[in-house]
């Protein structure tokens, strides 16, 4: 018998990643898995694999950004499935343009749109029947650039997870009498697939040093299985050793500068010519 048997779970950016491993362990403690995100080759995938094993789960293509295509995908669930009972916001992304000097304006709306907006969006269409119910659990995951904003995660990821993480505490203590948890979970840098957009695609060895996802799924899925009447607010959960991120950071500044940008700094010739 596993801890979330009967209940359902959607989990947005459910194809790799955290969302990937932390789909697989929720239909491990028995809950029907809805999996969600654009692309729906590897959501199959990962149902496939929930299935063999024995699991419950179903993959719908959605795009966050549409407030729309949100609704109708609970909609979707509820008549089908039923309505849902564990949300797990785990769909996310960076602009490319890091620097807020050089960053415009449409990049800063689509990094709001997917890590804040659409986390509204999904709460709002959830929280009816939870409400009902007198009980839900809604799970955002963060970042810790909600709290040490920097280049790495660039300036409207920064301000979406602070802005998602505000949020989340606001559903945390506006509804909790009425049994809806909602949990902030912050992880520091994780191996998933998004690290490939970075300006500088951290290395092999580098990258072995971060989060492994499932770490962070295991504290999804601890949050998602405690009994009623326990909550957790809030986790952090960071790579125990630091690296160095200097050259990161540095590459970052620059993305999307143009070429006449005062401070820019000049190539160096010595190495064009190797």
């Amino acid at each position: 018998m596993g801890l979330l048997d009967g209940k359902v779970a959607l989990v947005t950016g459910a194809g790799t990643g955290i969302g990937r491993e932390a789909a697989l362990l929720l239909a491990k403690e028995g809950a029907r898995v809805v999996l969600t995100g654009r692309r729906l080759t590897p959501l199959r995938e990962v149902a496939s694999k929930i299935e063999m094993k024995g699991g419950s789960a179903f993959a719908r293509a959605l795009d966050i950004e549409s407030r729309d295509e949100i609704f109708a995908t609970v909609k979707w669930i509820r008549d089908g499935v039923g309505p849902v009972d564990i949300l797990v916001n785990n769909a996310g992304s960076a602009s490319k343009v890091l620097n807020a000097q050089f960053l415009g304006e449409d990049e800063w709306n689509s990094t709001i749109n997917v890590n804040l907006t659409a986390v509204f969006n999904l709460t709002q269409a959830v929280l009816p029947d939870m409400i009902a119910k007198d009980e839900g659990t809604i799970i955002t995951v963060s970042s810790l650039a909600a709290l040490n904003p920097n280049l790495l995660g660039g300036a409207a990821y920064g301000a979406a997870k602070a802005g998602v993480k505000n949020f989340m505490t606001f559903l945390h203590n506006t509804y909790r009498n009425q049994g809806i948890r909602a949990t902030t979970i912050l992880p520091g840098e994780t191996n998933t697939p998004i690290m490939d957009n970075r300006a500088r695609p951290p290395l092999e060895n580098e990258r072995a040093a971060m989060l492994d996802p499932h770490d962070v799924a295991r504290a999804i899925a601890l949050c998602a299985s405690l009994q009623k009447g326990a909550v957790i607010p809030e986790l952090q959960i960071c790579p125990t050793f630091m690296r160095d991120t200097s050259a990161d950071i540095e590459t970052a500044r620059w993305v999307g500068a143009p070429a006449d940008t005062p401070d820019l700094p000049k190539p160096d010739l010595q190495k064009n010519e190797k």
